[in-house]
């Protein structure tokens, strides 16, 4: 009977872990968690903090209790501390004290953390990051300490903190959200981003953009002092909590002190179907380098992405041959009443690529104009120039237009490696509530094949 053991019970461990039993019942499975979190959903913790969940046990994918039915052992508030490669056994420390576990093979899934930007007291009260359940649980006890109208900061403009923006505003806190790009949410190209922008500040948060903090300093009366720099130069405003969401980065401790390379961003280094090349270690998730269909090795940490490579992992630990079909980098939030979307590159980032990218923006209704309720989307395409290859799309628009689905379409179209013009001729669904003739995806990649053609008044195929 094989035995495998994940470290990490997050997305990659746990689709693992259930692959391996799916694969094969006889397979004996271990978790190894540092928390009392397996399997639960980080991406709903704002919405945990918001209330639009309930309760904190929803946002368990699978309970422990599922799990164990599953035929894993679950163990919880653990923290695996080195790997004996040679003699195949994982070092941990748990409520029963320091341990060794055999393992035939090792799934490395520590994820990432969170990063810590200098000049900010956390650890102190009112000073919180938001990335684990535990982070989630310190920040609700704190919110609801305090009374309606508190003043409440958000450092990191990205998902996680327009998310919570959103969620405190609900709340009834006086909200201000403090990004250092030029716009909110920068995995977008700045005049989709403003749209977003318009959005929160249109439901009453401040949203300080451009703006630097340089310090967070006692205010007195459990106050702080959050200090900015910006192209308008210096500010200071104070608040009675601050939350902190800046972005992550790699936890890969466990992984190189039992041998494997670090790779971009020092992530660690994996090929197309997990192997770190250390005997026997295969490692999943946010803590390792991404294959890109476009770009090839980067660092993409997503959920999705663990869910996928983690499965693999999974299978090939038990003998399989899967690889990972890599990843477009597709993204999708919900801001208010708004939803902004990406996949694929965006204009300047093809620059590695051997292209001449174009980019055109363009305003499709999401459905036909004369049945009621139809909204306009912003949608950008890049496309190489030179051979009309799809290289990126993004989209903004209200919550009511599918922007997910349409999104979608354009991953699914970056997967298979098309042309715009291939979009344009996809045989997408059609009744007049819900789309046109033309989708909105194809009215865009209209409008990219008018630009390019513009752009080449030669003639010369694109």
């Amino acid at each position: 009977m094989t035995h495998l053991v994940a470290v990490g019970g997050s997305d990659a461990g746990i689709a693992a872990a259930l692959r391996a039993r799916e694969l094969d019942p006889s397979t004996d499975v271990t978790v190894v968690l540092a928390d009392e979190f397996p399997n639960f959903s980080i991406c709903g913790i704002p919405y945990w903090v918001s209330g639009d969940v309930a309760t904190e046990a929803s946002l368990a994918h699978r309970t422990r209790g599922d799990l164990e039915a599953a035929g894993m052992t679950v163990r919880s508030s653990t923290w695996a501390s080195a790997v004996d490669v040679d003699r195949q056994l994982l070092s941990v420390t748990g409520p029963a004290g320091e341990e060794q576990i055999a393992y035939d093979e090792l799934l490395i899934g520590t994820g990432a953390e969170p990063v810590r930007p200098a000049g900010i007291p956390f650890g102190k009260p009112g000073i919180h990051l938001l990335h684990s359940m535990t982070d989630a649980e310190q920040v609700v006890a704190a919110l609801e300490l305090l009374p309606a109208g508190s003043r409440v900061a958000v450092v990191g403009a990205g998902y996680i903190g327009l998310e919570m923006t959103e969620g405190l505003v609900a709340r009834g806190f006086d909200t201000t959200l403090i990004q250092r790009g030029p716009e909110v949410l920068s995995t977008l190209d700045p005049g989709l981003g403003s749209l977003v922008t318009e959005e929160v500040r249109r439901h009453g948060a401040t949203v300080l953009t451009g703006a630097t903090v340089t310090g967070i300093t006692p205010a007195g009366g459990g106050q702080w002092s959050v200090a900015t720099t910006s192209t308008f130069g210096d500010a200071a405003g104070t608040f009675a909590l601050v939350v902190v969401c800046v972005g992550v980065r790699p936890v890969t401790d466990l992984a190189v002190a039992a041998g494997a390379q670090l790779g971009q961003a020092g992530a660690i280094v994996v090929d197309e179907q997990m192997r770190t090349g250390v005997p026997h270690v295969w490692a999943a998730g946010d803590c390792v380098v991404t294959h890109h269909r476009l770009l090839g090795t980067t660092w993409l940490p997503l959920g999705t992405t663990a869910h996928k490579q983690g499965r693999v992992a999974g299978e090939n630990m038990l003998g399989g041959s899967r690889t990972f079909a890599g990843s477009v980098g597709t993204q999708v939030v919900k801001v208010f009443d708004l939803v902004a979307a990406r996949t694929g590159l965006r204009h300047h980032e093809t620059a590695p690529l051997d292209v001449s990218p174009l980019t055109r923006v363009t305003v499709a209704d999401d459905h036909k104009r004369y049945y009621p309720g139809a909204v306009p989307l912003t949608i950008s395409v890049t496309g190489d120039h030179t051979s009309g290859r799809l290289l990126g799309a993004q989209i903004v628009g209200e919550r009511t237009a599918e922007i997910s689905k349409r999104i979608d379409t354009f991953a699914t179209a970056l997967h298979a490696g098309l042309s715009v013009d291939d979009v344009i001729d996809l045989d997408l669904s059609y009744t007049p509530p819900l789309g046109s003739p033309w989708d909105a995806v194809q009215v865009a990649a209209q409008g990219w094949e008018r630009a390019a053609a513009a752009a080449n008044p030669a003639g010369v195929s694109v």
